[in-house]
């Protein structure tokens, strides 16, 4: 079954997502699946150089990054001293799925991997529409130990 494939390169993804196939997105979207962890607007500015031949304009980033999150692409999340930060969505969702580490100290956000709590029951009436998990503390290079957190 063919039909039920996943793209597997950033045009092909903007295509399904139904948005227009632009240099500057196919970039960001790569850099966003590049990415070890979720990143801000000032590290993807860094990653994708700003100035210089291929650079891209700050107000061309912010706009690029907000049609990928509106488009789903792209989640958007605020970090612990207030600065979003951005991560390419899986084909599944799958970035829900799991608890993020903030660092208190550099504002770091980690992806675990640690399935979340089941829901909690709610009172007659309510529905869950959204559900996030974090876990706070300071990251390896914050806190100076190159030891590797394990889960318990």
């Amino acid at each position: 079954m063919a039909s039920a494939s996943i793209p597997s390169n950033p045009a092909d993804l903007l295509r399904a997502a139904g948005i227009k196939v632009t240099p500057g997105r196919v970039r960001v979207l790569q850099a966003l699946h590049g990415a070890r962890q979720p990143l801000c607007h000032g590290e993807m500015e860094a990653q994708l150089g700003v100035d210089g031949e291929a650079a891209m304009d700050r107000v061309t980033l912010y706009r690029i990054l907000d049609s990928l999150v509106a488009c789903g692409l792209a989640l958007k999340a605020v970090d612990t001293r207030g600065v979003f930060r951005f991560s390419a969505a899986g084909a599944q969702r799958q970035h829900a799925n799991h608890i993020h580490f903030r660092c208190t100290d550099c504002g770091g956000v980690f992806c675990l991997k640690a399935e979340p709590p089941p829901p909690p029951t709610l009172p007659e009436g309510f529905r869950l529409r959204r559900a996030e998990f974090d876990v706070c503390g300071t990251c390896d290079r914050c806190s100076g130990d190159t030891t590797p957190l394990v889960p318990r």
